[in-house]
């Protein structure tokens, strides 16, 4: 019988009682210590989630002084920085929940630190696990779209706006961008290889979050709830990016690649006001392309599973620290696009293009 993983939950919000069940569920996992920054929260905690024989602390650094294979940071957007770099300087692996930090400076110090440290940072991007999305990922890097000199993503609720710490520009950094924006940009990068972005020139609004008729906290509403932004990248290829969290519109239009061979839509799964975005499943595929001189279209048949993509996520991270794999979402690609939500808040700030400056 193998070692038994020691993991420490950092956070005890509602995200955290997801990654306790999902823990619960490998039997060579046991989770040995909770943390919050708020008094008493992390006893109450363990108590509520029958975590017996785990400690409870009031902060992260007691926490991280213990034995532990790894952490699962839960933490509101502001605190994700300092935890992580915390973690693996005291020689934890990390799976972080996303977005992956408030700033482009905190993403560029967390990877360094990974990297400096030997120790794994992946990111929480369930959707990954999708098996629809790694054949996204397969038709895309395949060739059998030519080259991909177009794409469009994004997604758009009907009304689908939170409050709390995702509304507020010091907790949580950005809004629909960086909450659900996160998602529709790993979708599309991912297919792509993650390329190299150059220029990004973006707009963003918040027209229902400050309107009292449509967010019971708009006197507290800071962030963007809605953004839309071109971006051009190295390879001569410009991505269109658009999210919002709320619109007087059914849809923002469905996720594309447009190659010199064929083109491929893709639309996410779903309905009702909260649905359209892609931190969910994938709803249709299909392939435009010409044969035999005539314009034809392929649906791509869809994989049918019945996975738990949040545990998924958790399994994996947990199965990599016990087999000694890289992290599977390594911080080095979503590096690329906090660099990106970076240069939209920006530009939309500046109302120009800007640049993108990478190391």
């Amino acid at each position: 019988m193998g070692k038994t993983l020691k993991i420490g939950i950092i956070g005890s919000g509602g995200i955290a009682r997801a990654h306790v069940s999902a823990y619960r569920k490998l039997s060579f996992v046991e989770i040995v210590a909770v943390a919050d920054v708020i008094p008493g929260k992390a006893a109450q905690f363990v108590e509520a989630e029958q975590l017996v024989g785990a400690a409870a602390y009031d902060g992260h650094e007691k926490l991280l002084a213990q034995e532990l294979d790894g952490v699962s940071i839960c933490t509101p957007n502001v605190s994700h920085h300092v935890t992580t770099v915390d973690a693996l300087r005291a020689g934890k692996q990390v799976l972080l929940e996303k977005p992956m930090s408030v700033t482009f400076q905190e993403a560029l110090e967390m990877t360094q630190t990974a990297r400096e440290t030997g120790n794994m940072l992946t990111l929480g991007f369930q959707p990954r696990y999708d098996p629809n999305m790694k054949l996204l990922q397969d038709i895309v890097q395949s060739g059998r779209l030519g080259k991909v000199y177009y794409a469009e993503t994004g997604g758009g609720r009907r009304r689908g706006m939170p409050g709390g710490t995702f509304i507020s520009k010091k907790l949580a950094g950005a809004g629909a961008m960086a909450d659900i924006g996160c998602y529709s940009l790993d979708m599309a990068l991912n297919a792509m290889g993650y390329p190299r972005p150059i220029t990004v020139s973006a707009f963003t609004s918040n027209h229902f979050g400050r309107n009292p008729l449509y967010h019971r906290e708009a006197d507290k509403f800071e962030v963007e709830d809605f953004g839309s932004a071109m971006v051009r990248f190295e390879n001569d290829l410009v991505l269109q990016f658009k999210i919002s969290w709320a619109m007087h519109m059914d849809t923002l239009g469905a996720t594309m690649f447009l190659g010199t061979d064929a083109g491929l839509k893709v639309t996410p799964a779903g309905s009702g006001p909260w649905s359209g975005v892609w931190d969910g499943a994938v709803g249709s595929m299909t392939l435009f392309h010409d044969e035999y001189g005539g314009h034809t279209q392929t649906a791509i048949p869809l994989v049918e599973h019945k996975l738990n993509l949040f545990d998924e996520k958790v399994r994996d991270f947990a199965e990599a620290v016990r087999d000694g794999r890289p992290a599977p979402i390594p911080g080095e690609q979503i590096l690329i696009q906090q660099a990106i939500i970076d240069g939209v808040l920006r530009s939309a700030e500046a109302r120009r293009e800007v640049s993108i400056e990478l190391p």
